[in-house]
């Protein structure tokens, strides 16, 4: 299929023109530091929009979990629960601190942490007093439930609501369910600063906490006084030039985001897959992203080391591997969903839980130790997020949407060439150096190393 001339991105900016127009105004009256007219009005924005009290701007999401991590109460030792499917940003801050993450595995109706497991977690760790959990591609959680469970064993949710700004739960905002809660504006988000975060709060000594540790903890003095840790965290009034001239065009960027899922849920229904799940009986997501999740029995072969991948190519089947070369190929940007965090190298030796227990050395030989399904891992095996760009025409969607069919149809057909896939051709493709097996009998034979 012909390429696109120019790169369909997973998720990148859209501009609209105020935002230029904010910035220069931050240039013309000189206000280019952390303070000015722009950092006020986005706080204000962010508070309307999402309901809280107190919003302070910072330069990133991360910067906004790790001071809420700091409010929380997290230092060195203190055990925390954190969403396991997640992008690292979510898990990080608790390090700094010093603190353990536990890792709480993932549940299939909206891919968020799940509260069974959650509830098994306090279980195994009742001295645990803090939840950190993430809103999966702009889906909420099941908060009712999350919440319950947190407020049983008096624990402090954090809210990492960076994906899902403009979501809400039951008719209110993602971001107002925690103590301490985190939004972003990177370049991707479904509005954005190119950078640029906020700690979003109901507790104005907390807010106040905020402002004074992210501008290097600077006393009431007239020199540079510090009586505790600062850090250089606050958001550039440029910035909020940016962020300012956004958020009138939040809705209709939710709007496009909504109608890119659709689209692909309709052009893709005849095949063996299924959307990112959502409830619509309890929430209404922002469609940040729309994924994939390719159904079991329909999987071709696929393994992954820490980097690299490969698979085989069988007829009708397919995996994510598969799908994004293809999609690539025509130069469109997709996604492995998020690695789980108990399965990255960083975090390997630190606790997981699942709905059934304890989710680390669940499997033995001569031993039926009733292991449960780690969801995660499994979602990660068989999903991926599809390129949902705004800017995207319906009919570069429609070609993205054509490759993902002809991907189950492999193109290459090993039976008419008297060749049968097997798992050592796995390990000769990875030998070779290639991602896809689907060729890698000529590239083995060529290159003198492997398959006669």
């Amino acid at each position: 299929m012909k390429k696109f001339e120019k790169k369909v991105y997973l998720s990148s900016p859209t501009m609209h023109g105020p935002e230029l127009q904010y910035m220069q105004e931050a240039f013309d009256t000189n206000w280019m530091s952390t303070v000015g007219k722009n950092l006020d009005e986005v706080e204000r924005l962010a508070c309307e929009k999402v309901g809280c009290k107190y919003a302070v701007a910072l330069s990133c999401g991360t910067a906004a979990l790790h001071l809420a991590m700091k409010l929380a109460g997290g230092k060195p030792g203190v055990r925390v629960f954190c969403s396991d499917m997640t992008f690292d940003a979510t898990v990080n801050p608790v390090v700094y601190e010093g603190g353990v993450p536990i890792f709480i595995d993932t549940e299939y109706d909206t891919w968020n942490m799940d509260p069974v497991a959650l509830e098994k977690a306090f279980e195994l760790h009742p001295e645990v007093k803090i939840v950190v959990m993430a809103h999966l591609y702009g889906t909420p959680g099941k908060l009712d439930e999350l919440k319950g469970v947190c407020d049983r064993h008096g624990a402090i949710i954090v809210e990492d609501a960076a994906e899902s700004f403009g979501a809400s739960y039951k008719g209110r905002q993602t971001g107002t369910f925690g103590k301490f809660n985190c939004i972003s504006f990177n370049g991707n988000k479904i509005i954005t600063g190119s950078s640029g975060g906020m700690l979003l709060t109901d507790d104005r000594d907390a807010a106040n906490r905020v402002r004074k540790w992210s501008t290097q903890s600077r006393e009431n003095a007239p020199w540079y006084q510090h009586e505790e840790l600062g850090y250089n965290y606050r958001m550039s009034n440029v910035i909020a030039g940016v962020v300012r001239g956004q958020f009138p065009y939040l809705e209709e960027h939710i709007a496009q985001k909504k109608a890119i899922y659709y689209r692909y849920k309709e052009g893709l229904k005849d095949l063996p897959v299924s959307m990112n799940p959502m409830d619509l009986q309890s929430s209404e997501p922002n469609y940040w992203l729309s994924c994939l999740l390719i159904d079991k029995d329909y999987m071709c072969k696929q393994v992954r080391d820490d980097s690299t991948a490969c698979y085989v190519a069988e007829k009708g089947k397919s995996c994510p591997t598969q799908i994004l070369e293809s999609i690539a190929a025509i130069n469109a940007e997709g996604r492995p969903i998020w690695k789980p965090m108990h399965m990255q190298p960083i975090y390997r030796m630190n606790p997981f839980v699942m709905a059934t227990g304890d989710g680390r050395c669940r499997t033995n030989a001569y031993i039926d130790t009733g292991a449960g399904l780690d969801v995660g891992a499994d979602i990660f095996a068989r999903g991926l997020c599809l390129p949902s760009d705004n800017k995207m025409t319906p009919d570069q969607q429609d070609r993205i949407i054509a490759v993902i069919k002809d991907c189950s149809h492999c193109g290459f057909r090993p039976e008419e060439r008297g060749w049968r896939p097997d798992i050592s051709d796995l390990w000769n493709a990875a030998r070779c150096g290639v991602n896809s097996v689907k060729h890698s009998g000529r590239l083995c034979k060529e290159n003198n190393e492997g398959i006669s």
